[in-house]
């Protein structure tokens, strides 16, 4: 009767799993952070935070490749995606270094770093809405050091953990190279599923991928871009879908980044 219950157990994990991953698949296309869905859940089932963090990146390259392949094969799009030769390079590194980081960075000051951040884009999102809603400036000149090392900033955070990625990206593709968030949404997702390859590679080289897991997560992530990447960031109104889905999205990542913090108040 046990062996049973702990069969069970496991098929319900894999669907929940599945379910979670489909959700977040769709987010990650749709705007990013979907990570705040899958790393709970893969802790939930039973891995601790660095197998979690590790066996994420399946579903990430499941994901990632599922919606680029997704792409209408419109010139506008094929345009994007060689718009991101230039950024590709310094976001590779940049996740490399970040998926072999050694160092331990301490769990309050990343919470409190990322929330903060969090809070000043949505302030700017509520408060100033036409810097997210332009559309891409063809005069701006974009291969400028400062760009390069903001993507190459990003790259390190993006290997070293996912979670936050997709936002952070549209954040510097909107507000400092001036793209649309339509336009950005493609550039994002060629990007992520460059930059997730090789963090994907040292993750299962090291042993460290619970990969009954993984592959149930890449299941759903793959079904949610898929339909991400057909139905919602070629809608004519995908710049305003986007906002607002970021919007609903920051949200939920602030309250995760504070949540020990507000439970200790409430205690």
């Amino acid at each position: 009767m046990y062996a049973n219950f702990e069969r069970m157990k496991d098929w319900m994990d894999l669907i929940a799993l599945a379910v979670g991953g489909f959700f977040a698949g769709l987010i990650n296309v749709v705007a990013g952070n979907g990570s705040a869905i899958t790393l709970p859940l893969l802790m939930w089932v039973g891995l601790d935070p660095n197998t979690a963090n590790a066996t994420n990146r399946v579903g990430a390259i499941f994901q990632t490749s599922s919606a680029i392949s997704s792409l209408p094969k419109t010139q506008r799009a094929k345009y994007m995606i060689k718009e991101s030769y230039f950024i590709a390079p310094p976001i590779i590194i940049g996740a490399i270094i970040g998926a072999n980081l050694a160092v331990d960075i301490p769990e309050d000051a990343m919470r409190i770093s990322i929330g903060i951040i969090m809070i000043i884009l949505l302030i700017t999102m509520l408060t100033n809405p036409k810097k997210w809603l332009i559309s891409t400036d063809g005069a701006k000149k974009r291969k400028t050091p400062g760009i390069w090392l903001s993507f190459f900033a990003l790259g390190i955070y993006g290997g070293f953990i996912q979670m936050g990625f997709g936002i952070f990206f549209l954040s510097i593709a909107v507000l400092l190279a001036k793209y649309a968030l339509k336009d950005s949404n493609i550039m994002k997702l060629f990007i992520a599923f460059l930059m997730t390859i090789p963090a994907f590679i040292i993750f299962a080289m090291s042993g460290s991928i619970e990969w009954k897991y993984g592959l149930s997560l890449a299941a759903g992530t793959s079904i949610g871009a898929r339909f991400g990447a057909r139905k919602v960031i070629q809608h004519p109104k995908a710049n305003r879908i986007t906002r607002y889905v970021l919007i609903a999205v920051i949200l939920v990542a602030i309250f995760k980044m504070f949540e020990p913090y507000i439970r200790t108040l409430i205690q």
